[in-house]
């Protein structure tokens, strides 16, 4: 049987912005029951093109095509609510003649805890974009474009859209940072990149090998034919390639991280953390007992945030803090901080504490200045960052800017630029204890994979509040879930292990309960240990692996030589081809130990 034709389409699309050609020869198709992820570095016209298929931005060049009758849904990142009225009234504009108490636009409020009587000239960026959302959703389309969907939803709506857009029957082309949603939701890929677009069958899980091995081809292609290097390929050397290999070196880190933090987690139920007891070397950063808060509705009804919480953050500790919208998690930190008492218990914070924090507004810059102006606001050409003096454009090469991007305006950079010189002005000022308060929101993917690699090597504390999962996966050595009703419980372990062990706890409740029948009860499976065997196939493997980069370090010394390449071309050709191979065994044997290590973990924690 044919495929079905697809209901919209591109076909040699090109625009230009600025007098430039922002993309050109692009073709894509969308057909029913597609679930697309158009990914692509941040300016690259992602956004652009969900536009010119929503037919709201016109194309230089090439034809749009739409299937005469299809439904059209589309999520803007900044949607227009300027109309007035209801949320409600907003929403079903969507469907000509659809009534506001529809039960179509009550139930997707309700799902994003929207008043269907607000004003939408009241409502919040986040809630104007959830709006936005519900808009999109109640018309029941057959083509949906999503412009970042999770942004600004708390993590039990995101894990409701995700079940509502897997039913869903029509097709979606999403653009979105969260790569758990992706993961969760893509069965085939777009890559836009300097202005071409590549296609990949399958989820995004498989995104970062596959363009890995693009981008190295091309490195490839271009030393043979002894190009000049250009300005992407450094993107190259910061981006999948090399951050594959740093991350997988930072999650063997984050796994030791993870099994301390859940020690000291068990020592805290035992000792009821000994309120007193010495802290050597400024280790403590923030000690609560028992710390309830509760707040007084104007109705004198009240409301419980946290009942009986006790936690002892110490430096190098990253927390993620998560909970629906309105559970009490900006109020938890407040209390951690100092800076909201408890009603009961007691807060100890450690000496010398210098905090920074980035709320969900973010900081305004003045757009005129120079991105140096910015950082060296006092004049000259270095910055004191993290206790050393660093030349300012240095500094900036450590947040993927071009040298000549230094003297450039900061209204000349694009908003995930904005969103890069932002993380370098915050973390060029001293502190041991960073606060970000769903730094994810509006990041793309380059950037949110900066911003990890910047807090994974802070030697000092963090406290993140973030809806993102794969972030606090890759990033928390402890979660603290704020459920509500007072209900706040700290796990060992990313966002996944949180997940794990609340369903082992309620596994366990649930056989806890009174059985209403008698029955034999069965013979407990012997339980699984970590043995000798497994003991030797971890120290082989670990072994292979210093091997392995040792090996790569040799031969990248000599691929360092200038004149190799003209010297010999085929023994720089067949080091390449080594390092290659030798990269590829190094990937595998550090994958193998940290599945064996997991094992080992999970055993024997």
């Amino acid at each position: 049987m044919p495929p079905a034709p697809p209901l919209i389409a591109l076909r040699d699309a090109a625009v230009t912005f600025g007098g430039k050609p922002l993309f050109s020869g692009i073709t894509l198709t969308l057909g029913k029951g597609e679930r697309v992820a158009l990914v692509g570095a941040n300016g690259s016209g992602k956004s652009t093109i969900l536009k010119t298929l929503a037919g709201i931005v016109e194309l230089d060049g090439g034809v749009r095509f739409v299937q005469p009758g299809t439904r059209i849904g589309y999520l803007m990142q900044n949607p227009d609510l300027s109309g007035g009225g209801t949320v409600a009234d907003f929403v079903a504009k969507a469907v000509p003649g659809l009534e506001t108490d529809d039960y179509r636009v009550l139930r997707v409020l309700d799902h994003l805890d929207l008043a269907p009587d607000r004003d939408t000239a009241t409502l919040s960026g986040g809630e104007g974009r959830r709006a936005a959302l519900a808009h999109a959703l109640v018309a029941e389309p057959e083509i949906l474009l999503l412009d970042e969907p999770t942004n600004h939803l708390d993590l039990p709506t995101i894990e409701w859209l995700e079940q509502e857009l897997a039913q869903f029957q029509g097709g979606i082309l999403m653009i979105s940072h969260d790569r758990t949603f992706l993961n969760a939701l893509s069965k085939r890929v777009l890559w836009l990149d300097r202005g071409r677009m590549f296609e990949m069958d399958g989820s995004f899980a498989g995104f970062e090998e596959w363009s890995a091995g693009i981008m190295s081809q091309e490195a490839a292609e271009a030393r043979r034919l002894e190009k000049k290097i250009e300005q992407e390929e450094y993107w190259m050397a910061r981006g999948v390639t090399a951050r594959r290999s740093r991350n997988e070196g930072r999650r063997r880190g984050l796994l030791a991280l993870r099994k301390q933090r859940a020690e000291q987690l068990r020592a805290i139920g035992r000792a009821k953390l000994e309120l007193g007891e010495a802290v050597q070397g400024g280790q403590l950063v923030v000690e609560a007992e028992k710390i309830t808060k509760n707040f007084t509705r104007p109705d004198g009804s009240v409301r419980v945030i946290a009942k009986d919480f006790s936690t002892r953050i110490q430096r190098g500790d990253r927390i993620g803090i998560i909970g629906p919208n309105g559970a009490g998690k900006t109020t938890l930190i407040k209390m951690l901080t100092g800076d909201l008492a408890p009603d009961t218990g007691n807060i100890k914070l450690g000496t010398n504490v210098t905090r920074l924090y980035l709320d969900q507004k973010r900081e305004s810059f003045d757009l005129d200045k120079t991105l140096w102006q910015t950082l060296a606001s006092g004049g000259g050409d270095s910055i004191v960052a993290q206790g050393r003096s660093r030349h300012v454009v240095a500094y900036l090469r450590d947040f993927l800017f071009d040298e000549k991007q230094a003297t450039m305006p900061v209204r000349a950079l694009s908003g995930g630029e904005r969103a890069r010189l932002l993380l370098a002005k915050l973390f060029a000022q001293p502190a041991n204890l960073i606060i970000l308060d769903e730094p994810t929101n509006d990041l793309d993917m380059d950037t949110l994979d900066l911003l990890q690699d910047v807090l994974g090597d802070f030697d000092g504390t963090v406290i993140v509040v973030s809806h993102d999962r794969d972030f606090l996966d890759r990033l928390a050595t402890s979660i603290i879930a704020v459920e509500g009703d007072g209900v706040v419980e700290e796990y060992p372990g990313g966002y996944s292990d949180y997940l794990d062990q609340r369903r082992v706890a309620e596994r366990h409740a649930v056989e806890a309960k009174p059985k209403s029948s008698l029955k034999p009860a069965a013979a407990a499976p012997t339980a699984e240990r970590w043995s000798s065997k497994d003991q030797r196939a971890l120290d082989q493997v670990a072994d292979r692996m210093t091997t392995l980069e040792a090996e790569i370090k040799t031969i990248e010394t000599a691929l360092a030589d200038p004149n190799l390449y003209a010297r010999d071309p085929g023994k720089f050709e067949k080091a390449s081809a080594l390092l290659a191979a030798k990269r590829d065994e190094l990937e595998a044997a550090e994958l193998k130990w940290l599945e064996l290590e997991e094992r080992r973990a999970n055993l024997e924690g």
